[in-house]
């Protein structure tokens, strides 16, 4: 079986076929990345039906690719940008990089086994993703409709509105003011813009809601059972997870989402600091939890907390 290593870009993917038994060079094509190009690099392999495609970073730059071919019955292993790192530094050339190398690199390791995995498609995580991704649009942007209605109020009402807003309470206080100068009727009908905008949110929130609590029913997921974990919390966690086996082990997806400590090196004690790297949104869903674990007397987050807190952990280090 042939395999084919992809370099991928934002507007380039390069792919370089290799024998994987004597690692020789069969061939390499540069492509735009439209569709018009993808059947254009189909056909280019159509030589070695017998095929396997290794793409580098196929949840990033290649993922459109990746599911272009996987939605043609393709077989495709993500490879690490690391791992094709690795092959670059060792091969001959040194750190000589292109985009032909990088593609030859990952078909290398996908033909080694190496750190290589299956790609398989998971459509109930990308919708919970984009479901997850268009909630937090929707949030910023009632956040940013109720500010602007906040500060319009202030300037219109002595003492403003109440901090909790709503568009019911808005509108509410809004019905017993009379403008009287020019200013204030500007001020009166953006209110009543805005107004509409938050309800009109509001109901986009619900709808999006719904659409939430019904993918995770048909994905048959179990983390709502979980003591602090909602609807939101668990579409956000399989949503930028995805399946189970994208991760070989626990400290990779610990890797990850950033809540792997990283070691600092001491002549006389361990000591770690918090990772600042990896997933952060991923990570925030995760300290939430946590949080409100520690709160809840009788959950696992809380007796984990208590064991380290009677091993001599600070509240902080717990």
């Amino acid at each position: 079986m042939v395999v084919i290593g992809v370099d991928p870009h934002k507007s380039t993917h390069t792919a370089t076929a290799v024998d994987p038994v004597t690692n020789t060079d069969l061939g390499s094509i540069r492509i735009e990345a439209t569709l018009a190009e993808y059947k254009r690099m189909i056909a280019w392999a159509r030589p070695w039906p017998q095929r396997r495609w290794a793409v580098e970073n196929a949840d990033g730059l290649g993922r459109h690719l990746t599911r272009w071919l996987i939605a043609r019955g393709e077989t495709v292993v993500d490879v690490p940008t690391t791992a094709t790192a690795r092959v670059r530094e060792l091969s001959r050339g040194g750190r000589r990089k292109n985009d032909r190398i990088d593609a030859a690199g990952a078909a290398c390791v996908a033909a080694l086994r190496g750190d290589c995995r299956p790609v398989v498609p998971d459509e109930h995580s990308d919708a919970l993703r984009i479901l997850d991704e268009r909630r937090n649009n929707l949030s910023a942007s009632r956040t940013r409709a109720v500010n602007q209605l906040h500060a319009l109020l202030r300037e219109l009402l002595a003492g403003g509105a109440p901090t909790s807003l709503t568009a019911n309470t808005a509108a509410a206080v809004l019905r017993g003011f009379r403008a009287r100068t020019l200013s204030d009727r500007v001020r009166v009908g953006l209110c009543k813009d805005l107004i509409a905008d938050v309800r009109r949110l509001d109901q986009q929130l619900a709808t999006n809601q719904k659409d939430i609590d019904r993918l995770l029913d048909e994905h048959g997921t179990r983390l709502r059972e979980l003591d602090g974990i909602g609807p939101v919390l668990a579409a956000r966690l399989i949503g930028r997870t995805g399946l189970a086996t994208r991760f070989a082990t626990a400290a990779a997806y610990a890797t990850y989402n950033g809540t792997a400590p990283i070691e600092i090196a001491s002549a006389d004690r361990q000591v770690h600091r918090l990772n600042r790297y990896g997933d952060r949104q991923l990570n925030s869903a995760i300290h939430t939890i946590a949080m409100v674990q520690v709160r809840m007397s009788g959950s696992a987050g809380r007796a984990y907390y208590d064991r380290r807190i009677a091993a001599g952990a600070s509240p902080c280090a717990a």
